[in-house]
């Protein structure tokens, strides 16, 4: 297995600007193919779903490739896929709706090596019913979630546990598994937070135990799009709030309003990019899938391992997180700089990074930097190469003291 690095950056027409981008854990950028099919979607003409014209099946045809797409992506069933404008909408529409059966007395349990979108909807939520909120600790020095800590957090009073799939801002991946068993142990439901975690290798959503997945299609070469993947049986089992016209239907009862039509056509080119990544990838689009994002995650190790390799070396400059599994994402400070000031020095050399808490919210309170402006996040995704590398390198080498 192996990638054609020079032919796949040359599919991603913004990458001719000259600049690194490696800024992707905030959102990628799309190859010829997605920008191709949303164009056609809009050429070939779109109606909303539900009409007995051409225009109108044109549409609902689109929306059942999407669902199918996204489930091969992740492994899970097309009719558990919900749709919407991105993953913490999403997130705070299923906290609304999961939180009407909890009570005073039970409990949720979230972590703060989270996003905030994968923490804030549902400490609210408890908030809201009197529910106790339990708090899964990340150590500060390595970065890890231990994960030993749940068998005490979660009880036969939990109703839910939230936890990301790999951190958005140092990439710390959690035993996922290991605490979805805990979870179910006790009958409760799993959330997962796949959205930096997906772009980075191969997911199952049945072998990590998640009764709700979580990802977006701009983090990984497609359109704005966010999407819950969820068992769905249990989709069936809940009541949101809609309107009393709109569909009773799994799963569209959870989709408020009318799709984006054209750019979940660009959620499917965006999957059949992930799909043949690995130009020897054979079989189905899953299988195909599982082949072309292996063999991505290997090329996405080597070239952060020289970058994380890189900035650790630098005396001048702090990185932060130690995890052993991690995905290709790490954040840090330079000497006598603030975060802002290096991202724009960065920029002038033509790298693209971000700097802050990356809504990181929790865990750079953890890291003690969240008042102080967090840090650079630099990341790498299947499109980046050493050059990307070399360029941010010597670019935070010139902000040495000495230089």
């Amino acid at each position: 297995m192996s990638l054609d690095v020079a032919g796949i950056r040359s599919s991603y027409p913004a990458l001719g600007d000259g600049y690194a981008y490696l800024d992707g854990a905030a959102g990628t950028q799309v190859p010829s193919s997605v920008i191709e099919a949303i164009s056609r979607a809009y050429v070939a003409g779109l109606g909303n779903v539900g009409g007995a014209f051409p225009a109108s099946e044109r549409s609902g045809h689109i929306v059942d490739s999407c669902r199918s797409a996204i489930a091969d992506l992740v492994g899970g069933d097309a009719s558990g896929v919900v749709l919407g404008p991105n993953m913490t909408t999403l997130t705070y529409r299923f906290a609304e709706t999961l939180s009407r059966t909890w009570t005073e007395g039970d409990a949720v349990v979230v972590s703060r090596l989270d996003h905030d979108a994968d923490v804030r909807p549902w400490v609210q939520a408890a908030s809201r019913v009197g529910a106790v909120v339990r708090w899964a600790e990340v150590d500060p020095v390595t970065g890890e979630l231990p994960t030993g800590q749940y068998d005490a957090l979660i009880t036969d009073r939990t109703k839910l546990v939230a936890v990301t799939a790999a951190s958005n801002l140092i990439g710390t991946r959690p035993d996922v598994v290991a605490i979805g068993r805990r979870v179910h142990e006790v009958g409760a439901l799993y959330f997962v937070d796949g959205v930096h975690a997906t772009p980075h290798g191969s997911t199952d959503v049945v072998a990590l135990g998640a009764d709700f997945y979580a990802t977006s299609a701009y983090k990984w070469s497609g359109p704005h799009i966010g999407t819950i993947v969820a068992r769905p049986e249990v989709l069936m089992s809940l009541r949101p709030d809609k309107l009393r016209p709109s569909t009773d239907s799994v799963p569209e009862r959870f989709e408020r309003g009318t799709l984006p039509f054209a750019d979940l056509a660009g959620v499917v080119a965006a999957v059949e990019h992930l799909a043949s990544l690995d130009a020897e990838a054979t079989g189905s689009r899953r299988e195909r899938i599982i082949m072309s994002m292996t063999a991505a995650e290997a090329y996405e190790r080597g070239v952060f391992e020289r970058l994380f390799d890189g900035l650790v070396a630098m005396e001048h400059v702090t990185t932060y997180g130690q995890a052993a599994v991690r995905a290709p994402t790490t954040c840090f400070n330079v000497v006598g700089q603030t975060p802002v000031e290096v991202a724009r020095h960065l920029s002038s050399r033509g790298v693209n990074v971000w700097n802050g808490d990356n809504y990181a919210w929790e865990l750079a309170g953890v890291l003690k930097i969240r008042d102080t402006g967090g840090a650079v996040r630099a990341g790498v995704v299947h499109y980046n190469d050493d050059s990307d590398v070399t360029r941010l390198l010597e670019a935070v080498a010139e902000l040495a003291p000495s230089h």
